[in-house]
């Protein structure tokens, strides 16, 4: 059956490359002044020639947002329950060769975790792991999910790239959305920074996403992360992805995460810098081309940026979060996978959304409604 590596074929790295980098200033202005736009325009509008229009395009990116998704921002908190990985990855925290001590949480300890996150508010948890099939696999998830699926209404997975069988025991387990990024779509590049485990499969990661869509799972989340590649080239080829995703499996629900790379033990500095004016743009031209994909705005950024952020895109954030496993309450001290930046309370957070006019929603499903 068709997958997302057919579409990926017919792309060249460096003729997407070029013809970003040839855009002219007459081509944003063409793909501004339409009403519905298509992947050409999103090239078109992640060019450094669209820069210099990024007010107006913020201003239409806000209206786009509100009318679709209304002043909302739901909120999540990831939830570590490993660092155990067999994967060397040289930009992260958790790659083997990291000589660490590394944690799995044990039942006892999810429980104290939890009662930490609804003690401040959440009801929506990103179960989030390293990738080691030996200890942290469908069996490990599917009890961790069993322990805490009657303190969330949503629950969704952050892990190593799974079956279609085991996403389909997922989806029956009651997991709401499973998130998964490519990294980088450079496959000579991405051959670089995954030298060893099952992470180093190009092709089985590119289509994981295929596998989660067959298996129906609510809603798929994707993204690179941006820091190892050119940034408009890697996100022409997400935006790629999800379009291809939303034809082919209309019946899914998408989001869109921006994760810069951030420090961690042991790993590299980033090949290419994105600052905040890129972010900005970059998460305006998602949604001038795409009304529907939910846009998540995570703790690695700084909190200016994700104060001023709130009204141009965001549909949702996380608050408070910890990337280490047991960090909220079991064991603060074990290894991050990553440094947070916005290290604010939850409180602070749901108050700077008020302030902006925006309404933090804890729960925007109930799984009784679960079809």
């Amino acid at each position: 059956m068709k997958t997302f590596k057919s579409v990926f074929e017919q792309y060249d790295w460096n003729t997407i490359q070029s013809k970003i980098y040839q855009t002219t200033s007459k081509e944003v202005e063409a793909s501004l002044a339409k009403a519905k736009r298509n992947l050409d325009d999103f090239l078109v509008l992640i060019s450094p020639a669209a820069q210099p229009y990024l007010e107006q395009m913020a201003q239409e990116c806000h209206e786009l947002t509100k009318k679709r998704f209304g002043k909302t921002i739901q909120m999540y908190a990831p939830l570590y329950l490993s660092n155990e990985c067999q994967n060397i990855c040289t930009y992260c925290g958790f790659s083997l060769d990291n000589k660490i001590k590394r944690k799995t949480l044990s039942d006892s300890e999810i429980k104290q975790e939890v009662e930490a996150l609804k003690k401040m508010g959440f009801d929506h948890v990103l179960l989030v792991t390293g990738e080691a099939n030996y200890t942290v696999n469908i069996n490990y998830f599917l009890n961790a999910i069993e322990q805490i699926k009657n303190d969330f209404s949503i629950i969704s997975v952050e892990v190593q790239p799974l079956s279609q069988e085991e996403y389909e025991r997922l989806h029956e387990a009651g997991v709401y959305s499973v998130l998964v990024y490519q990294e980088t779509y450079h496959q000579e590049v991405y051959k670089k920074y995954h030298t060893k485990g099952k992470k180093s499969n190009f092709d089985f990661r590119l289509d994981t996403p295929d596998r989660i869509g067959k298996a129906g799972i609510h809603k798929i989340g994707l993204g690179v992360l941006l820091g190892l590649e050119d940034w408009r080239t890697d996100s022409f080829f997400n935006a790629l992805h999800l379009d291809y995703l939303q034809k082919t499996y209309w019946r899914t629900k998408y989001a869109v995460s921006f994760p810069r790379l951030r420090p961690a033990e042991g790993i590299i500095e980033p090949n290419f810098i994105m600052d905040d004016k890129d972010l900005t743009q970059l998460i305006c031209a998602y949604r001038l081309w795409n009304e529907d994909v939910e846009i998540s705005i995570s703790t690695r950024e700084n909190e200016k940026f994700r104060n001023n952020i709130i009204p141009i895109g965001t549909t949702s954030m996380s608050a408070g979060s910890k990337t280490n496993p047991g960090g909220y309450v079991v064991d603060p001290q074990s290894l991050e996978q990553f440094e947070i930046s916005d290290d604010r309370s939850v409180a602070e957070i749901a108050h700077i959304i008020q302030q902006k006019g925006y309404e933090p929603v804890w729960k925007d499903w109930d799984k009784n409604f679960r079809f």
